[in-house]
């Protein structure tokens, strides 16, 4: 896969007519802009990464949009401290601050109501998803559906926006962020994203996905992740590698190593971490900077990570390499 790399735009809008084609250009889909107001007027900021854009939100007037489908594209939104009201098929919404929600089921047109105050919008492409809950090689595709467009449960809904914080976090910042870290987010967010919405994607193993779930295919499992490792991979990537589904090379992980495919291509990212602090040199090289390299972004979990592993913080190795 290419490196995804954040790029951050921020605009003052101050009339509807720049308003309606911002957001024309930028979702990619039609829609009618109404407003009795004379200037409305919008701060918003989009950061993208690839499949995935943030944004957020201001604005001082109440405005009224009719909008067409959205081509596949899932929008996740949650009020700052605006109220909402929208309409999408046979379902109507009315959403205060705090309230999280999808905006429209993506082949359905919509209407929504947007009064001031702020919200933020998490916008991920099909494509996306899809990795995140892929159907196994030679099997036919099944469509990808949500069947509701509130959360599972509040503590879904938490859980939900406890992680776009961090995602958010990573990617608005101004400094640099590795590839790796960035593929890790996206993905992160768009499987939180399936665990807190009604959808359709299988999570329990079928007899089929049972019967798959073999140590030839572990194996072939294994050496996909440990020649990719410095790649941007997805289960759905170590499955195709595999030939079969996700929840057949997940099953496989948990019956012969106890963990998660991604939790063993994390420890052999560590591994190489480990390897790269131990060839370092210690007067030019970082913890952080190597960490990161190998998808690591939150210093303090990296660090217990390194340390319930190896037994010694990772910059003790560092300090002695050389």
């Amino acid at each position: 896969m290419d490196a995804i790399l954040p790029r951050t735009r921020a605009f003052e809008l101050t009339d509807a007519d720049a308003i309606q084609q911002t957001f024309t250009v930028d979702y990619g889909n039609r829609m009618c802009l109404r407003t009795e107001h004379e200037r409305p007027a919008m701060r918003y900021q989009r950061t993208e990464a690839g499949p995935l854009a943030l944004d957020t939100l201001v604005q001082t007037a109440t405005m009224d949009f009719a909008i067409e489908p959205l081509d596949g594209r899932l929008v996740v939104t949650r009020s700052s401290s605006a109220r909402l009201e929208r309409t999408c098929a046979d379902t109507a919404g009315r959403y205060e601050a705090g309230d999280l929600f999808l905006m429209a089921y993506p082949d359905e047109p919509y209407t929504v109501s947007f009064h001031p105050g702020g919200a933020r919008n998490c916008v991920i492409d099909p494509a996306l998803l899809h990795r995140v809950a892929a159907n196994a090689p030679g099997r036919k595709p099944q469509p990808l559906r949500f069947t509701s467009l509130d959360p599972h449960s509040p503590q879904a809904a938490a859980d939900w926006w406890a992680t776009y914080a961090y995602v958010s976090g990573l990617l608005e910042s101004p400094q640099p962020v590795a590839p790796l870290v960035v593929a890790h987010a996206t993905q992160l967010l768009a499987a939180v994203t399936l665990a807190t919405f009604p959808n359709t994607a299988l999570t329990d193993p079928t007899a089929g996905d049972r019967h798959d779930a073999s140590p030839a295919t572990l194996r072939r499992a294994v050496a996909f992740i440990e020649a990719h490792a410095g790649e941007d991979i997805s289960a759905a990537d170590v499955a195709a590698a595999a030939n079969v589904s996700i929840r057949a090379v997940q099953l496989a992980f948990r019956r012969y190593h106890g963990v998660t495919p991604m939790t063993y291509l994390r420890q052999v990212r560590l591994g190489h971490v480990h390897r790269a602090l131990l060839a370092a040199d210690p007067e030019s090289t970082t913890v952080a900077a190597v960490a990161a390299l190998w998808g690591f972004a939150d210093h303090s979990r990296f660090a217990a990570l390194f340390r319930a592993t190896y037994g010694v913080a990772p910059s003790s190795v560092l300090r002695t390499s050389g």
